[in-house]
């Protein structure tokens, strides 16, 4: 076994582990929360009996070390809630059962996770090849108008909150200009077309933000390798300009560039909560918030271990991009 495959073992064995302390602290902080959400799904009149019979089916009647390995099993084998006729049968992987919803939790996060990953992998690209183009362009061009004018959007773009600049572009392309949707999600497979039609201004609006700040940081990084001696030495052996940038100095400039998206990345695929309210999608960032206030603890503890995940996987896919960028890492 190779050390990169041995390396990566050794990575996805600490995702799981992440992922198994992330469900601890999860169990621990709803277990110490004042709210029962037995008592919400008792109905009225709740009587005693009923309180008693809704925790029992929904398993808040056991100790808390035993919820927490019941969950776990139900991701691997499944779970089933209650007994007899009235069972309930989540099949795997189990992520919990909503009974505010009467759905698997599984089944409600592979329903928005589309919209999630639509808005969060168009907007991820746009922004990436913006902000990075934007910041190498600067740097270039240090200390004339277009770098003043290239810092000057991405300070507007980084104070900017998401919920105003979302408002903005729903107000000037949608309604004054009527030129993009305003709201609504078009499945990718009902129509390309729509489906990215309808997403363009949640794409560019998340994308003017996160650009902003990738321009600034590329072009920090830019004028610190710029100056390094292999970049000079290139240079001094007569290599093309566009080489000297594109082979030299931007691979190594990319390497926290590269990290601060897969971080970005990872998290937006949690949910893009203000976009998706803003643009009225309902993704994972919506759910999320109607979860949290209807006490849904099964769903806000699915979707707290799935964006834990997204992360960790796209921590792993950013460390091995570093070998491509940086063949001593």
């Amino acid at each position: 076994m190779n050390s990169t495959v041995r390396w990566t073992l050794t990575r996805l064995g600490g995702i799981v582990l992440v992922l198994l302390i992330v469900t601890m602290v999860t169990f621990a902080v709803f277990y110490i929360l004042p709210a029962d959400p037995a008592q919400l799904s008792c109905g009225k009149p709740c009587t005693p009996d009923h309180l008693a019979q809704a925790r029992s089916v929904m398993g808040y009647d056991q100790p808390i070390w035993e919820q927490y390995l019941r969950y776990l099993g139900g991701i691997f084998t499944g779970r089933t809630f209650g007994s007899g006729g009235a069972a309930i049968h989540c099949p795997a992987p189990c992520l919990g059962w909503s009974f505010t919803q009467q759905r698997t939790v599984t089944s409600l996060i592979a329903q928005t996770l589309p919209v999630t990953a639509s808005i969060a992998v168009g907007a991820a690209v746009l922004w990436f090849i913006v902000g990075v183009s934007a910041g190498v362009v600067a740097a270039l061009r240090r200390g004339t108008v277009v770098d003043r004018v290239v810092m000057t959007v991405a300070i507007v773009g980084v104070s900017t909150p998401a919920y105003l600049v979302g408002l903005l572009a729903i107000l000037l392309f949608g309604f004054i200009l009527n030129v993009v949707p305003v709201s609504g999600y078009v499945p990718f497979a009902t129509s390309p077309a729509q489906w990215a039609f309808h997403l363009v201004t949640p794409w560019c609006v998340l994308a003017f933000i996160s650009a902003a700040m990738y321009a600034r940081i590329t072009r920090g990084q830019m004028l610190d390798v710029l100056g390094d001696d292999y970049v000079r030495t290139a240079r001094a052996k007569g290599l093309g300009e566009a080489r000297v940038i594109g082979r030299h100095a931007l691979r190594n400039a990319l390497i926290p560039v590269v990290t601060m998206f897969g971080l970005d990345l990872g998290g937006l695929l949690g949910g893009a909560v203000i976009t998706e309210k803003v643009f009225s999608m309902y993704g994972m960032g919506a759910l999320l918030i109607d979860s949290v206030s209807h006490t849904d603890l099964p769903v806000i503890t699915g979707i707290t271990i799935v964006s834990a995940a997204f992360i960790g996987i796209a921590n792993l896919v950013v460390d091995l991009t570093y070998k491509a960028l940086d063949p001593r890492a």
